[in-house]
């Protein structure tokens, strides 16, 4: 063993040469690095990592490593060498003048080294050399105006700055941390950039507010705060914490470690304000379902934003911050739920006695409709929000609502495995049923038959025109435009069967002109006080409205036009009997339901009626759009 330790052992002479090169080496750095410093410290407007520089700042970098690795060689062979304390001043001075620049570098590259413009370069260039859609977080959907527009806006609002400043930063630590001087750099670096993260949040209105300042809030100040954040949301993810992220990757791309400390201390703390912000809006005490659409705008926007999220803020660090963004989700969609019970709450408790004059849309089903149809628009959201949301139906309705077909009913527990449509198609049904209700007080039942039809198309148009469709199917809108039918049929029957059965069924059969003379003045009566009746009975709907007319034109054309045309010669100068020609009945019929008042002869009644038409329509549209 002794024989071993003895040989393992160099020589003196050999140790002494290995000594004595180390300290040459060591000199020679010294002798570099002491020129380096003397200059760049004594000069007062120029800067070792500038244009003009850079190669020498290369070249300092590289003796700095080369005396951090002859050091150590020498305190290998010699550590008691008088060398090694002007080395280690030496080498603290290098780190002093390596440690100003990275801060000269980053604060004086503000604007080029902002998140935003950092970002924004990513993306240009994940764009340039990609000839496929580029699916990087980076490369998000531009807000308003194409790509280019946007990036050259941007551009010139981060204009200035040295081109170079990422790799200079990048050298520097590269040295620093290499050299036992991280912890240095590191403080630095993070005292600069948490600075710009703190600014660019409040700039973006980011207010760090607790549940109990929330909580205290009139909804007519918390509304306008969370479209602020809507907005911040997007910008803070795709364009902050995105460009804070590939600068830390860039800047410490030696150490995945500091990276992620860095990063992480930076961030976090703006990170979690911004992403607490929705759970605590979702705990506000007065939740009320016209409330609900700014809730799932900051659901739909944190769920949009999830997966870059977690790809940002991957860290095991930052699981704080992932942590917070699937509570808010998990509150936001807590507050959806209970405003969804509260809107079909309201519906069911819904009791006005008023009717609705000439049988119209009831308000009921217009903003139930108005609000279903913008619901939808947030079909992926409320997918995931009402997946497990089991559905309770009271029982019994009312049998009228359900509509056969293909031998199944119409109930939402039978037709629909997704819970949205299963909601959905319940929600509508329980409208309906109180639409049915509100149905029963008119005294004529031409006139509920009408209301009913009203409804029901009004019900119809919204589900055929918005998303409403792709959630409750074809099947189901063909099915309710046939029931529209019914309810029309039945309303036409009842409105015009006397009018309809004053005339003989077969109107070439040969009668007296004395029974010829009653039928006209029946048929003269029956028509007048029908039309007189339903002057003031709306159609709003131009679909159905033309539909109905044209139907009860047919009916009562073929009847009366081969009646009179049959009789009034025989009748002679008595033809006058009948006041409503076929002419007159169709100027008649063109005139109502567009809810007129007004009443004269045919001419006028229809000229007046055209007028009030197209103005009650234009009021009803404007109705539909609150």
């Amino acid at each position: 063993m002794g024989k071993h330790l003895f040989r393992s052992s160099p020589p003196p002479e050999k140790q002494t040469a290995h000594q004595s090169l180390a300290e040459t080496a060591v000199q020679e750095c010294m002798r570099d690095i002491t020129t380096v410093i003397s200059k760049w410290t004594s000069s007062s407007d120029e800067f070792l990592f500038s244009t003009n520089s850079r190669s020498e700042a290369a070249e300092f970098v590289e003796v700095v490593r080369h005396l951090h690795s002859t050091m150590h060689r020498l305190v290998a062979v010699s550590p008691s060498s008088e060398k090694l304390i002007y080395a280690q001043n030496l080498m603290q001075s290098a780190m002093n003048l390596l440690e100003s620049e990275f801060h000269r570098v980053l604060k004086e590259n503000k604007q080029y080294l902002h998140p935003e413009s950092v970002s924004l370069r990513s993306c240009r260039s994940s764009r340039r050399f990609s000839t496929s859609t580029v699916t990087s977080i980076s490369d998000s959907e531009d807000e308003g105006g194409s790509y280019e527009e946007n990036a050259a806006a941007d551009e010139h609002r981060f204009s200035g700055g040295d081109s170079d400043a990422m790799d200079d930063l990048k050298m520097i630590a590269d040295c620093m941390i290499s050299t036992g001087y991280a912890k240095e750099c590191v403080n630095v670096y993070k005292t600069v950039r948490r600075s710009i993260v703190d600014e660019t949040l409040h700039n973006l209105s980011v207010e760090r507010l607790t549940l109990h300042q929330i909580q205290k809030m009139d909804w007519e100040i918390l509304e306008p705060k969370i479209k602020s954040w809507l907005q911040a949301a997007k910008l803070a993810v795709r364009k902050l914490f995105f460009g804070e992220r590939i600068l830390a990757d860039h800047v410490f791309s030696s150490s995945t470690n500091i990276v992620e400390a860095s990063f992480t201390d930076i961030t976090q703390e703006g990170a979690l304000a911004l992403f607490a912000f929705p759970e605590h809006a979702a705990k506000i005490k007065k939740l009320s379902p016209e409330k609900m659409f700014r809730f799932l705008d900051m659901y739909e926007s944190l769920a949009n934003l999830f997966v870059e999220i977690e790809s940002i803020f991957y860290f095991d660090s930052a699981a704080a911050v992932r942590s917070q963004v699937i509570n808010s989700l998990a509150k936001l969609g807590d507050a959806v739920r209970f405003m969804m019970n509260d809107f079909e709450t309201a519906i069911q408790k819904e009791a006005s006695k008023t009717l609705i004059v000439g049988g119209g849309v009831h308000p009921l089903t217009r903003y139930v409709m108005n609000y279903l149809s913008f619901l939808a628009d947030y079909d992926e959201s409320i997918s995931v929000i009402f997946e497990n949301w089991q559905l309770t139906v009271p029982s019994p309705l009312p049998e009228s609502l359900f509509i056969s077909g293909g031998g199944d009913d119409a109930h939402p527990e039978d037709l629909y495995s997704s819970p949205v449509s299963k909601r959905i198609a319940w929600v509508i049904l329980l409208t309906l049923c109180k639409i049915d209700g509100k149905a029963q007080p008119y005294k004529d039942v031409a006139l509920s038959y009408l209301f009913l039809a009203n409804n029901l198309q009004y019900v119809v148009v919204k589900v055929r025109s918005s998303n409403l469709r792709l959630l409750l199917g074809d099947d189901w809108v063909v099915k309710h435009e046939a029931k529209v039918n019914q309810y029309a049929e039945k309303f036409e029957k009842l409105a015009y069967g006397k009018v309809l059965t004053s005339l003989p069924e077969n109107p070439a059969e040969k009668i007296t002109p004395e029974e010829a003379r009653a039928l006209f003045a029946r048929f003269n009566d029956e028509f007048e006080a029908a039309y007189r009746k339903q002057i003031s009975w709306v159609i709003p709907d131009p679909n159905l409205r033309d539909r109905i007319k044209i139907s009860l034109s047919q009916k009562l054309m073929l009847v009366c036009t081969e009646f009179y045309e049959v009789n009034r010669f025989a009748l002679g100068g008595d033809a006058f009997n009948a006041r409503y020609t076929p002419e007159d009945i169709g100027n008649y019929l063109s005139d109502l339901y567009f809810g007129s008042r007004g009443s004269g002869s045919s001419s006028t009644t229809t000229g007046s009626g055209s007028g009030t038409g197209s103005t009650t329509t234009g009021k009803s549209r404007g109705g539909r759009s609150h």
